[in-house]
C-alpha cells in the first residue's frame, strides 16, 4: 500500500515506538491501472491521491512542516480579513465583528484539535470527509464531499471577483480582464505536481504575514495619533450613531456568515495529511499554533479595524464595490502611495487565496472519482506524468465563469452572494469534523483502547469537544440567515444562506437509498455477492408491508462497536524518526535557543 493513499499498518503502542516498524511498497511497487481503477486497497473513506510513479515524479508526502504550516496560514489569511471585514463592519459595527469573529475563531480552534486527534491518528487524503465517511456514514461522506468541492470551486470564483473590487481602487476599466489573467496563472501553477504549489503558497503566505504585522503595528500608530490628521481617535469610531452594534440582531448575527467565511480553508490542512512528512510531529504542532495565528491576525486585526475606521465609510460595502479596511488605514497613516501598496499585498493574497483553493478542490474531485463506488465520473481520474488530476482540475476552476457575471449585478453584490455560500459550506465542514470526532471517540472508548495510545489527544477538550462543536456550529446556521427573513424578506439573500443544506440531505439519502453503502467494520464479514444473495433470500421471506419498512428505515450510520480503528493508523518510519532526531539535535545544539524559536514560529 502506497504513502500516496493512505498505507494501511499496524499500530504500534507508543506514538514513536519504532520496534514495530514494517517497509511499506512504494508507489512504483503498485500497477497504475490498478490504482486508477480502484483495484488496490483503499484506506478507509479516503479520497486518493494522484498515483504517481516515484521514478518520475516526487508526490510521496512531499510538503513539509514549513510548507504545511503555511498552508494552514494560507487558507485563513486571505479575502475574508482584507476584503470582507470591511463588508462585517459596515454591516454589523465594530462590537458585533470583533464578538463575532472571537466567536467564531474560538469554535474554529477547538475543531482543528478534534480534527488533529484524527489527522494525526490516521494521515490519510481526504481528511475530515474520509473521517466522515468512516466513523458516521458514508452516505453523508459522500454528500459531505460533493459540498466541499463545490465549497473549493466557489471559492476560487469568489476569489477572482474579489480581484475585481481590489482592481477597482485603481480603475473601473473591464476589471474582467485581471480574472482572467490570474485564472490562467493559476491552472498553470496547480497543473505541474504539489511541490509548485506548496512553494507557490509559502512565500504568498509569508508575504501576508508580514503585512499583517505592519498593520497590526501602524494601526496602533495611526489610533494613538500618527495619521494625516495628527488626531488622537482612540473609542470615538464606537461612539457614532448607530455604532457600535449596526442593524441590531440581524447585523449581528450576520456577520456570522462573513467570519466563517474568512476562516474558512483552516481544516484544509487536514487535506494535506497524505502529503505531510512525519505527520505523527508535524500534525499536531501546526493545529496547536493556529490559536495564536488567530488571535494575532484575526482578533487584533479586528479590533483596530473598528478602533481606527468607521462603519459610514464612504464606499466600505456596497452593491458595486467593497474597500478594504487595511488599504483605509495605510491611507490614513500616509498616502495614497501606501494605500495602492497594501493593495498590492491584498491582490496578491487573492491570487494565494484562489490557489489553495483550487488545489484542494481538484484533490476532492479526484478522489471522488476514485473511491470504490466511483462517486464521480471515473473521467476525472485521470492523471498526467506528474501525478496532477488535470481533468479534475478544468472542472474545478470550471466552476469559476460565475466571477464573470459581476458584469451584470455588480462586483460587490456578486461576491456578497458567494460569500454566503463558501462561509455556509465552511460551517458544514466543521460540523461534519464535530460528529466524526464525537463517533471517533466513542468507539476508541468502547473498543476499550488505551488513550495513551492516541498519537495526539486534546485533554482539556475531552468529553465535550465535538458536542460544543456540533451545536455552536449549528446555532450559527440558523441565526446567521437572521437579516433575510426578519422585517423584509430577501428571497436572494435567503437562498444564499440555505441553500446548501437541503442539497446536502436530498444527496445524502439519494446515495444512502440508492447505494446502500456499509459502513466498514473490523468484524468479519461476507463478500459483496454473498451479502446480496443473502439480502435476496432474507427478502423472500418478509412480506410486502415489511419490506417497505425496511427500505424507509435503513440507514448506514457506523456502529462504534465494530469500526476498525486499527487500519490506517500512521506508524513511524525510518525517515520520520530521522526527521526527529534531527530536529532534537538542533534544539540541543549551541544555537537551540534560536531553532526553537524557529520551531515555534513554523
Amino acid at each position: 500500500m502506497s504513502h500516496e493513499q493512505g498505507a494501511a499498518s499496524p499500530t504500534s503502542s507508543h506514538p514513536y515506538d519504532a520496534s514495530k516498524s514494517t517497509k511499506k511498497a512504494s508507489v512504483s511497487d503498485l500497477d497504475l491501472h490498478d490504482v486508477e481503477h480502484g483495484t488496490s486497497e483503499q484506506a478507509i473513506g479516503a479520497l486518493p491521491l494522484p498515483p504517481v510513479d516515484k521514478r518520475r515524479a516526487g508526490l510521496h508526502r512531499a510538503l513539509s512542516a514549513r510548507q504545511v504550516s503555511m498552508i494552514a496560514i494560507a487558507g485563513t489569511i486571505g479575502t475574508g480579513l482584507f476584503l470582507g471585514t470591511g463588508r462585517s463592519l459596515a454591516q454589523g459595527g465594530p462590537a458585533s465583528m470583533l464578538i463575532c469573529y472571537s466567536l467564531v475563531g474560538f469554535i474554529v480552534y477547538i475543531t482543528l484539535l478534534l480534527l488533529g486527534e484524527m489527522a494525526t491518528q490516521y494521515p490519510v487524503a481526504g481528511s475530515f470527509n474520509a473521517y466522515a465517511t468512516r466513523f458516521f456514514s458514508p452516505s453523508y461522506g459522500f454528500a459531505l464531499s460533493w459540498n466541499y468541492w463545490f465549497n473549493d470551486a466557489v471559492s476560487v470564483a469568489s476569489d477572482l471577483t474579489a480581484a475585481q473590487l481590489v482592481l477597482q481602487y485603481w480603475t473601473t476599466w473591464h476589471t474582467w480582464v485581471i480574472s482572467l489573467l490570474f485564472w490562467v496563472f493559476l491552472v498553470t501553477v496547480n497543473s505541474i505536481h504539489v511541490r509548485a504549489y506548496g512553494e507557490l503558497e509559502y512565500w504568498l503566505a509569508s508575504l501576508k504575514v508580514v503585512t499583517v504585522v505592519v498593520f497590526i503595528i501602524l494601526g496602533i500608530a495611526v489610533n494613538v495619533g500618527g495619521n494625516q490628521a495628527h488626531e488622537y481617535i482612540g473609542g470615538k469610531n464606537w461612539h457614532i450613531p448607530g455604532a457600535p452594534f449596526v442593524g441590531g440582531f440581524g447585523g449581528f448575527a450576520r456577520v456570522f456568515v462573513t467570519a466563517s467565511f474568512a476562516y474558512g480553508g483552516t481544516e484544509s490542512l487536514g487535506i494535506t495529511a497524505g502529503e505531510t512528512k512525519n505527520p505523527s510531529r508535524n500534525m499536531p504542532r501546526v493545529v496547536k499554533f493556529v490559536f495564536w495565528r488567530i488571535l494575532l491576525f484575526y482578533i487584533l486585526s479586528i479590533l483596530l479595524m473598528g478602533l481606527n475606521v468607521p462603519y459610514t465609510y464612504p464606499g466600505l460595502s456596497n452593491k458595486e464595490t467593497t474597500t478594504s479596511p487595511f488599504t483605509i488605514v495605510f491611507q490614513m497613516a500616509g498616502s495614497t502611495v501606501a494605500g495602492s501598496f497594501m493593495n498590492t499585498v491584498i491582490l496578491t493574497s487573492v491570487l494565494s487565496a484562489g490557489n489553495h483553493a483550487l488545489f484542494a478542490g481538484t484533490r476532492v474531485l479526484y478522489g471522488l472519482a476514485t473511491t470504490t463506488p466511483p462517486q464521480a465520473p471515473t473521467i476525472f481520474a485521470r492523471t498526467t506524468r506528474s501525478g496532477v488530476p488535470l481533468l479534475a482540475l478544468l472542472a474545478t476552476s470550471s466552476i469559476s465563469i460565475l466571477c464573470f457575471g459581476s458584469s451584470f449585478i455588480g462586483s460587490g453584490e456578486l461576491w456578497g452572494w458567494l460569500q454566503n455560500i463558501v462561509g455556509v459550506s465552511n460551517q458544514i465542514a466543521w460540523l461534519s469534523i464535530g460528529l466524526a470526532s464525537w463517533k471517533f471517540r466513542r468507539a476508541w472508548v468502547r473498543q476499550g483502547r488505551p488513550l495513551s495510545e492516541m498519537k495526539f489527544r486534546a485533554g482539556w477538550t475531552w468529553p465535550w469537544g465535538p458536542y460544543f462543536v456540533v451545536i455552536t456550529v449549528t446555532a450559527l446556521i440558523i441565526i446567521q440567515g437572521w437579516s433575510s427573513v426578519i422585517s423584509k424578506f430577501s428571497a436572494v439573500d435567503f437562498v444564499s444562506f440555505y441553500i446548501e443544506i437541503p442539497v446536502m440531505i436530498v444527496m445524502y439519502l439519494a446515495w444512502m437509498l440508492l447505494r446502500r453503502p456499509r459502513p466498514a467494520s473490523s468484524a468479519p464479514t461476507m463478500t459483496p455477492a454473498a451479502a446480496s444473495e443473502a439480502d435476496a433470500q432474507r427478502a423472500e421471506r418478509q412480506s410486502v408491508s415489511r419490506r417497505i419498512w425496511r427500505v424507509l428505515t435503513y440507514h448506514d450510520n457506523v456502529d462504534v462497536r465494530t469500526v476498525d480503528l486499527r487500519r490506517d493508523e500512521h506508524e513511524e518510519e525510518e525517515e520520520d524518526r530521522a526527521d526527529d532526531e534531527r530536529r532534537e539535535a538542533k534544539m540541543k545544539s549551541r544555537w537551540g535557543w534560536l531553532w526553537k524559536v524557529y520551531y515555534a514560529v513554523v
